[in-house]
């Protein structure tokens, strides 16, 4: 017999008004052209064409003057090529020119599902039993790109959840490549990453054992002039830039709304999608907290999973993790370290559930066979669902499974709290099943999560519906730990 599942009411929707302004190059001899056409314009023309896209974007965008600003900066190379000095430009002809070099992207067109989420920082002005948090989703926009965007709720003392109204603008964060990176792993994550073996082999004795951006743009600047006549060798040399920009911190502005912020793709290698956020609250040694996440970067063909660290969501560090255990998706971080070690849980071959132990937060290595498909509803593979919960029983975690016709069900597995090696608890059957109402989106018959969070008992388990929209589910926390070790049993007994 399955476990009583409270599905709420609540529901989020993609929304087609979210829009960010983003940088539009659509090649370089039409680029050329249209800075040409614009220098030609009189200041008066000029100006009766960029003041009313001003008042009419200014509605739709923060400040966008400073966007567009920001656009025309973009195009430097294409000025000295066309001999003009970019600080002669008068303000509203730099604002016009990056008018044509932008367009607006709706970041929520198309889906919004995959939901974490985890304590807000700031839990004052509550009374007993209320808690704030934050929900990350992932949204899907034109040409399936995926990025992170959040939501503020609040659940009452009787679990009601209320998903609060979101801001008027949604901002890219500012990018800083301030990184300090290390020569071996560097190089390391940069064969994972299948870049030429000769190239890597060229600007190794070049490098330091730790090095900062400039130094290897310099570096890689010098290369490409000395390959310039192979123009294979050149693509293979931007993909170590590319690389290193996967390493970089964001920060969004102090006056943003936590809904107002959203983490688009950055680097080349994540230029196809952010996906499937995983945050967890993880509490140090000390007894302090900071928030991770794991994602996972998609250029297309390559998957890089990557680590996002956070105390307040306004700064943001972007790391790549490394080792033979950050392959592939689903890579979910233990809250708090076990024995001494950091613990994640991966599935590297697509399939299985494993776990793996580090000293390091960034390297995962000899990762350990877990769990396998055991159950007909999830034989096609099994992967986590977010990352572990601590209860008093053990590690609850939410797992998903693929069955027949590729459909997704949520279950839960329960591990050993000191040692989460070992299964001690383990569901027959699904928590939750797609249902008629569920079960059409942008893919059918599909349920998933990416955390869930324990309030007043109650285990509060956000998710995805179709890969379109995202619902909540509520179940009893000591039922559902109940359940898992007396499934656990009669499993034995068979």
């Amino acid at each position: 017999m399955r476990l009583a599942i409270e599905r709420k009411s609540v529901k989020v929707y993609p929304d087609s008004k979210r829009v960010i302004a983003r940088f539009f190059f659509n090649g370089e001899d039409r680029a050329l052209e249209v800075i040409r056409k614009v220098l030609e314009f009189s200041d008066e023309k000029v100006f009766s064409l960029i003041s009313p896209i001003l008042q009419e974007y200014s509605k739709r965008h923060r400040n966008i003057t400073k966007i567009l600003t920001r656009h025309c900066k973009k195009l430097k190379k294409q000025f000295v090529t066309l001999n003009v000095d970019y600080n002669d430009l008068k303000e509203y002809k730099q604002l016009l020119i990056g008018a044509y070099f932008t367009h607006e992207y709706s970041i929520e067109s198309a889906a919004f599902f995959n939901p974490s989420i985890v304590d807000d920082p700031d839990q004052t002005d509550l009374v007993e039993g209320e808690k704030r948090v934050i929900i990350s989703f992932r949204a899907v926009g034109e040409g399936h790109i995926s990025s992170i965007v959040f939501r503020r709720a609040l659940f009452d003392a009787n679990n009601n959840i209320h998903v609060l109204p979101v801001g008027n603008y949604v901002d890219e964060a500012e990018v800083v490549k301030n990184a300090i990176y290390v020569k071996k792993l560097f190089l390391k994550k940069a064969a994972y990453a299948q870049i030429d073996a000769s190239v890597l082999e060229e600007i190794e004795p070049l490098l330091d054992d730790k090095f900062e951006y400039t130094s290897l743009s310099n570096i890689i600047k010098d290369s490409k002039t000395l390959h310039k006549d192979n123009p294979q060798r050149i693509v293979e040399f931007n993909k170590v830039l590319w690389l290193s920009d996967t390493f970089h911190t964001i920060s969004f502005s102090k006056d943003t709304d936590i809904s107002d912020r959203v983490i688009f793709p950055i680097s080349e290698f994540e230029r196809k999608g952010i996906e499937d956020a995983r945050f967890v609250k993880f509490t140090k040694d000390d007894g302090s907290t900071v928030y991770y996440a794991t994602y996972t970067a998609f250029d297309g063909a390559l998957i890089i999973p990557k680590l996002v660290q956070t105390t307040d969501f306004y700064e943001f560090k972007v790391i790549p993790l490394y080792g033979e255990g950050a392959q592939n998706k689903n890579l979910a971080l233990f809250p708090r370290k076990i024995n001494g070690k950091y613990v994640m849980m991966s599935r590297i071959d697509g399939w299985n559930n494993y776990l793996m132990f580090s000293d390091k937060i960034n390297v995962w290595e000899n990762p350990i066979l877990l769990q396998e498909p055991k159950f007909c509803w999830e034989l096609v593979q099994i992967g986590n669902c977010g990352s572990p919960i601590e209860t008093e029983k053990g590690w609850l975690v939410i797992t998903h499974g693929v069955g027949p016709m590729r459909r997704y069900c949520i279950g839960a597995v329960l591990l050993d709290l000191e040692d989460p090696t070992k299964e001690i608890g383990h569901l027959i059957e699904p928590l939750i099943i797609p249902n008629n109402d569920e079960r059409e989106g942008y893919v059918p018959n599909v349920v998933y999560s990416c955390g869930s969070i324990v309030n007043n008992g109650e285990l509060i388990i956000p998710y995805g519906l179709s890969d379109w929209s995202s619902s909540f589910a509520t179940v009893n926390l000591e039922l559902l730990l109940n359940k898992l070790i007396e499934d656990k049993e009669s499993l034995k007994n068979q």
